[in-house]
């Protein structure tokens, strides 16, 4: 019998990028494995989306974010928190034996309100946090410095996250490797009284760390990125809807413009191959984000027009856009997982990364381009892309293999495993999730 499970995140949205897809993808998937699937996500009024037989999507009426990115819209802790709720109905109809969050602040007191037996008409479904984003990296790119962010990630990781849910599932080794630092040393639950009372208090399960945490990467969808696509057609209309000359050089960034992605480091690298002078560069920029009139100033003021901004594109106005850029570049060092160079490689394109982050899960020095994430790297990685031929095929050859075994099939028969093995491990060790009996009782020392 497969497993119900109903999903919430605040990051599903109509122009959001990767985790919305992630999510499309397993809806799709639960019509394939015949399970039942079910997405809880903001949205403007009530409103219930069939997928299909098997997956439905929910949408919760929420105001747009008051932080971050104001475009978006946030379902609030009060939303599940109070009675009577919307949130609180759908889950009890669904009655599901997992319930995930994809998120780390508004919507991830759920879990704790669960084991603490808020939802009594619910019950006790298995508890999953999915990690799409470190909360390091959010806090000092939008709260705090580096240095106060990761103290205060850290600490909220070790002291809420990690024991407020009986697993943890991330999309890279990058992002799962903050619930590892934020605990450093196995012996500090143990050390520290404050991290003690916590795990008692959200009454954390005893199960050892290293089991209960899950990599599992997003997947490509390559029935629609292909170089298939290329075409000197499909390359003349980008060009006359940017405004650039058919032959100039074009380059391609597709995601959030947003402080978190480095967004800098594409001006600087286009102030360097524009001083150059021996080529036309031109960077298209697909996405939107609260950036983004800094980036068209930056644009119009020191580069002469040479970044031109498109807003949000379809998807399949980005897979043309994909298979007829020379070259793809990604700025972000510190990327959760990278969806978008991934499909650019499917694509065919020669991509330039960071030597950091995410995209190291796929991204190597044989399918793409590793610089340092600074300008002056990046533009000779850029350099290197146009004068080595024989390399370029090379390394797009090998590109397009390396998305072929990381395609979206392959990730979503993965997820669905996933919950499998940890629901049957959640019901066969039930004595070591704790809201079974007093956690007071329960000795920690072998927590991690």
């Amino acid at each position: 019998m497969s497993l119900t499970s109903v999903h919430l995140t605040n990051y599903y949205h109509k122009h959001s990028g990767g985790i919305s897809t992630a999510y499309d993808d397993l809806l799709t998937a639960a019509g394939r494995h015949k399970r039942r699937v079910c997405l809880i996500v903001p949205g403007l009024e009530k409103e219930i989306e069939e997928v299909n037989e098997y997956a439905r999507i929910y949408y919760i009426p929420a105001k747009h974010s008051l932080f971050f990115d104001k475009r978006y819209r946030l379902i609030m802790p009060w939303q599940y928190m109070l009675k009577p709720s919307l949130i609180r109905d759908i889950m009890v109809d669904e009655n599901p034996a997992v319930v995930e969050v994809a998120d780390k602040y508004a919507l991830s007191i759920l879990g704790a309100m669960i084991r603490k037996n808020f939802f009594q008409k619910l019950g006790r479904p298995m508890l999953v946090h999915l990690s799409c984003e470190r909360m390091d990296d959010n806090l000092s790119a939008f709260v705090a410095g580096r240095t106060a962010g990761n103290i205060l990630a850290h600490f909220l990781i070790r002291n809420y996250t990690l024991p407020s849910f009986d697993f943890h599932i991330a999309n890279s080794e990058y992002t799962g490797s903050e619930f590892t630092e934020s605990i450093g040393d196995e012996e500090l639950i143990d050390r520290s009284i404050f991290t003690r009372m916590a795990w008692r208090f959200f009454r954390s399960p005893t199960l050892p760390l290293s089991e209960r945490i899950h990599i599992n990467p997003v997947g490509v969808d390559h029935g629609r990125y292909s170089p298939d696509h290329r075409s000197d057609a499909g390359r003349g209309s980008i060009a006359e809807r940017a405004g650039i000359p058919v032959d100039a050089r074009i380059l391609l960034y597709a995601g959030r413009i947003s402080p978190e992605k480095n967004i800098g480091l594409l001006v600087g690298t286009m102030d360097l191959l524009t001083r150059q002078n021996d080529c036309d560069y031109r960077l298209l920029v697909a996405g939107d984000g609260p950036l983004a009139d800094w980036l068209r100033r930056e644009s119009s003021e020191r580069l002469a027009g040479k970044i031109i901004l498109l807003g949000h594109l379809t998807k399949d106005e980005l897979a043309l856009h994909y298979a007829n850029a020379d070259v793809f570049i990604h700025p972000n060092p510190r990327e959760p997982f990278g969806l978008g160079p991934l499909e650019a490689m499917a694509s065919g394109t020669p991509t330039v990364v960071p030597n950091s982050g995410g995209v190291l899960s796929y991204a190597t020095s044989e399918n793409s381009w590793l610089a340092e994430p600074d300008a002056h790297a990046f533009a000779n990685a850029i350099g290197q892309v146009f004068a080595e031929t024989s390399e370029r095929d090379r390394r797009v050859s090998t590109a397009i293999a390396t998305s072929h075994s990381n395609s979206r099939q392959a990730s979503t028969d993965s997820l669905f495993a996933a919950y499998d093995t940890m629901y049957k491990l959640f019901v066969e060790r039930r004595e070591l999730f704790a809201d079974s009996g007093p956690f007071s009782t329960v000795e920690l020392t072998d927590t991690v």
